[in-house]
This record gives C-alpha cells, sequence and structure tokens, in this order.
C-alpha cells in the first residue's frame, strides 16, 4: 500500500481518536512500569488485522473526499 502523505494534512483529531481506540484493547502494560505507561502491543489476530486494512481504506476514502471538497487535488492512486 502506498504511503498518501498528500492526504495529512486533511486527518482531523477525530480520526486519531478513532484509530487509537481500535489500538489500546491490544495494548499490555508491563506489571512493574504500569504506572509509567510502559507496555507494548500483543500480536494481532488475523481479524483483527483484516479490521485495520478496511480501517484504513475506509480513512483513505473520507481523507479523498475532504480533500475534494477543500478544493485540493489529491493524487489517485492508493
Amino acid at each position: 500500500m502506498k504511503l498518501r502523505t498528500d492526504l495529512l494534512k486533511h486527518l482531523r483529531e477525530e480520526d486519531l481518536q478513532e484509530a487509537a481506540r481500535n489500538t489500546v484493547l491490544r495494548y499490555e502494560p508491563e506489571p512493574l512500569f504500569s504506572k509509567t505507561g510502559v507496555g507494548s502491543l500483543s500480536s494481532a489476530s488475523t481479524e483483527e488485522r483484516a479490521n485495520e486494512v478496511a480501517h484504513n481504506t475506509a480513512l483513505i476514502r473520507k481523507l479523498k473526499r475532504r480533500a475534494r471538497r477543500g478544493g485540493k487535488p489529491s493524487d489517485s492512486g492508493s
């Protein structure tokens, strides 16, 4: 998948919050460092990876629509 840096200027805080909410379930704090927030992400299942791909595809479509509405041309590649 091509990295769409041209769409970053159309990214909103709500988009980032949604992505964080989807990932936080996999976060596992280290027992000794749980107060500091140090931890790691557990491995994702095949289903979780498929959901991530679907979410990313939907986000790219949404950002392309925002780019068109904003009058800024976006690259037609994905």
